[in-house]
């Protein structure tokens, strides 16, 4: 069998071209010493989207001899993923497109020249150091999902164990953005070199976000006299350092057991799954995704950056970002995503690409998309709105080689209704051309997420839910609500749905919130009442 390694790389490369396996057209370890020597991208968050995404871009321009530089990567969370994927493979990656006929394009992945796994000891931290304080530093790019740059509860407090952590000043940080506020302070002590910050995480005006974590944690230190004068202006500088808008789409689901054992059956040997911890998706050292991708990043990079606009990626403006952004996260991607995500857990489906085949499902994203998300939608010019939905719900979501689950899309939901959903009803809510009681499937479907929080799904049987930094919370809501009990509802749901945290807006003012009650006493009703509630909507 074939493993993933320099070694066999180097020395068997023709046995991988004969698997069908694409090799690197370029001399790999110079490429890895240079980047050590002189890094110009550290990524935070090395998992599968990276791994699928950002890397192929970084290899593909290092083959148009475009760059002679890779990149560092560092894990803030996963320690195992770094000892047990990255390093016992010489950080080489097989990249695996799942396309819809069927077929698989593999290729061998060596644009991380470095990876670094935080919680392995304070050596990680000093090299992380000394990375981030290197003036070649171009970007810092994250993947570390939208709960990584939260640092507040529902109350809008710092969360107690942040307090602390920040408390304890700038030497033994743990939270990325904490860690994030003291490699920047220690960039400013070092010659305040310029440098990019850029979120590619799916949500809405991400670099924002991401500001506003690291000042965050910037001004606590600042009022308890930890950091330096004058670093607080550092921070704010765009001259000095920028933090623009992203839109990153490309769907990736964990590694597949179908892809591993294709993958085995043609000879190649580093394709098993591993599992670190009981709730814990798998990790390979192959990643699988689907064919479609797009990257739309705001031009805004103080120190220069790799020319990725010649292997796809889109560099515009702010308005442009903003618009593509707008147009794909709150109606023409994920917020179709959440709906089958919820639903489907309810109704015991295990693939997105087997829900497109219920008619019911499929046409309540198509309502939720095409009826009362598109009227909110502005074309950004640079991809068009119709196309991009159309090949999300023709081609993308029902592609049966992708073997993407509504669980794992169902993973941390209470993060992402505020932009997903959120932002369509304030735009309603505010123009004079839209009436929010028109809204009828965006509502259903936060009724139904109130329905997957009871942990029971359609047929009354206990469903083990998604993990959520808010669940116990929301749990807690939820605990006098009884199934098969509509009367036990009461005002059990109104701290919820009047929350603007979850939402970005209170349902409750916004002429909603008695609409989804009314949904949810349905959607509780007895067995089965999730899909004839569903189906007896749309029929309407």
């Amino acid at each position: 069998m074939l493993q993933l390694n320099k070694e066999e790389l180097k020395g068997k490369k023709d046995q991988f071209t004969a698997l069908g396996i694409k090799t690197p057209e370029y001399d790999f370890e110079k490429v890895w010493e240079a980047t050590k020597k002189s890094p110009i991208w550290l990524h935070f968050g090395g998992g599968n989207l990276f791994r699928a995404h950002h890397s192929v871009l970084q290899q593909h321009l290092i083959e148009k001899t475009e760059t002679d530089r890779g990149i560092i990567v560092v894990s803030t969370n996963n320690v195992d993923l770094v000892e047990k994927v990255y390093h016992p493979h010489d950080n080489l990656s097989l990249s695996v497109v799942m396309k819809t006929d069927g077929t698989l394009d593999m290729e061998v992945i060596a644009s991380v020249a470095e990876s670094i796994a935080t919680g392995s000891g304070p050596d990680a931290w000093e090299r992380l150091k000394e990375i981030v304080a290197e003036p070649s530093l171009q970007l810092v790019t994250f993947t570390i999902t939208e709960k990584g740059y939260d640092l507040k509860d529902l109350d809008g407090e710092i969360r107690t164990a942040v307090k602390e952590e920040i408390e304890q000043g700038l030497d033994h940080p743990k939270h990325t953005m904490v860690m994030l506020a003291a490699l920047l302070h220690n960039r400013y002590l070092t010659g305040q070199a310029p440098l990019a910050l850029v979120s590619t995480d799916n949500f809405s005006h991400n670099g924002d976000k991401l500001k506003a974590a690291v000042l965050t944690v910037a001004t606590a230190w600042n009022e308890l006299g930890f950091v330096a004068r004058g670093f607080l202006d550092y921070l704010k500088n765009e001259v000095k350092l920028s933090f623009p808008w992203s839109m990153i789409d490309k769907i990736v689901p964990v590694p597949s057991e179908q892809v591993s054992e294709r993958l085995k059956t043609l000879g190649y040997g580093s394709a098993e799954l591993i599992r670190t911890k009981p709730n814990r998706a798998p990790i390979a050292p192959f990643v699988n995704g689907e064919e479609a991708e797009y990257l739309v990043i705001e031009d805004r990079f103080p120190n220069g950056r790799p020319a990725l606009e010649k292997v796809g990626v889109y560099f515009t403006d702010r308005e442009v970002v903003d618009q593509v952004e707008r147009m794909k996260v709150c109606t023409c991607l994920n917020p179709l995503h959440t709906a089958l995500a919820v639903f489907g857990c309810l109704l015991d489906y295990r693939s997105i690409a087997a829900e497109m085949q219920d008619e019911d499902l499929k046409a309540l994203i198509e309502k939720i998309g095409y009826v009362e998300g598109m009227k909110t939608v502005t074309d950004p010019g640079i991809i068009k709105p119709s196309e991009f939905i159309k090949e999300v719900i023709e081609v993308r979501f029902p592609n049966p080689n992708n073997p993407d689950t509504p669980q794992r899309i169902a993973s941390d939901t209470s993060q992402k209704l505020a932009i997903r959903f959120g932002e369509t009803i304030k735009a309603y809510m505010q123009r004079a051309d839209l009436d929010v009681n028109d809204l009828t499937f965006i509502p259903l479907t936060i009724a139904a997420w109130c329905r997957y929080l009871l942990g029971v799904n359609d047929q009354g049987e206990e469903m083990k839910l998604s993990p959520d930094p808010l669940l116990q919370e929301l749990q807690e809501y939820m605990k006098n609500i009884k199934f098969g009990r509509p009367d036990s509802v009461g005002d059990n749901l109104r701290p919820i749905l009047s929350n603007k945290k979850i939402f970005g807006v209170d349902l409750y003012e916004a002429g909603l919130g008695e609409k989804i009650e009314e949904f949810f006493k349905r959607l509780i009703k007895e067995k089965g009442a999730v899909r004839a509630t569903l189906h007896q909507q749309l029929g309407e």
